[in-house]
């Protein structure tokens, strides 16, 4: 059985000099953040599917547009269509390597129905999404392979308007034990607060 080791950019932010989430002393976002009204909720593209729990990454991805929804400032969309800001996701495993399988379409989603207190969101994604890279067949062949990320749940926020496939570096990110637990989600809660922080600086300033 091929097994590759595949160390993920995710494990650099442990030791990253990035800002840290929360962080109070500064607040730094970009106005595009601040105007931002549609976000696209993404798997990250680079992680596998847990060979023990195969089901994290996709529940986490619901749970984070539905804590998005509730929050109603962001507008959850379809891969396909613009978005303001893209948002990664990965379950964290508790292990800094883990087995996965790789090669499989982690962000097919053909039908989508979510609710919460006060929306219903129903939505269809047919055919290769507008903009997204295409696969070589040793891309969407499964394989199992060993993989290195930070063992907590990672929330990555991305500019939209570079794409649907996020590159570079994050403009935000928060990373812990269970932020992407149902159905507080700390991760969208901390965004929430640093959006608002960052908002009520921008007031203040002369």
């Amino acid at each position: 059985m091929l097994v590759r080791m595949r160390v993920l950019f995710l494990l650099l932010l442990v030791f990253s000099s990035l800002a840290i989430a929360g962080d109070k002393k500064k607040i730094l976002l970009p106005a595009y953040v601040l105007k931002a009204r549609t976000v696209l909720v993404l798997i990250d593209p680079d992680v596998g599917t847990s060979m023990t729990s195969p089901l994290a990454n996709k529940t986490a991805q619901e749970d984070v547009e539905k804590a998005l929804m509730k929050w109603g400032r962001l507008t959850p969309v379809l891969e396909g269509q613009p978005a303001d800001l893209v948002i990664t996701v990965r379950k964290g495993s508790e292990k800094l390597v883990q087995p996965t399988i790789g090669g499989e379409p982690t962000n097919d989603r053909p039908i989508i129905v979510q609710q919460t207190d006060n929306s219903i969101r129903i939505g269809a994604q047919q055919g290769h999404p507008v903009g997204a890279p295409q696969t070589t067949p040793q891309d969407t062949k499964p394989h199992a392979q060993m993989e290195a990320g930070p063992p907590e749940d990672v929330f990555l926020v991305y500019n939209g308007s570079r794409g649907p496939r996020p590159d570079g570096t994050p403009v935000w990110h928060y990373m812990a034990k269970n932020g992407l637990r149902s159905p507080d989600v700390p991760a969208v809660a901390e965004f929430r607060k640093i959006i608002e922080a960052a908002e009520k600086e921008q007031k203040g300033k002369p």
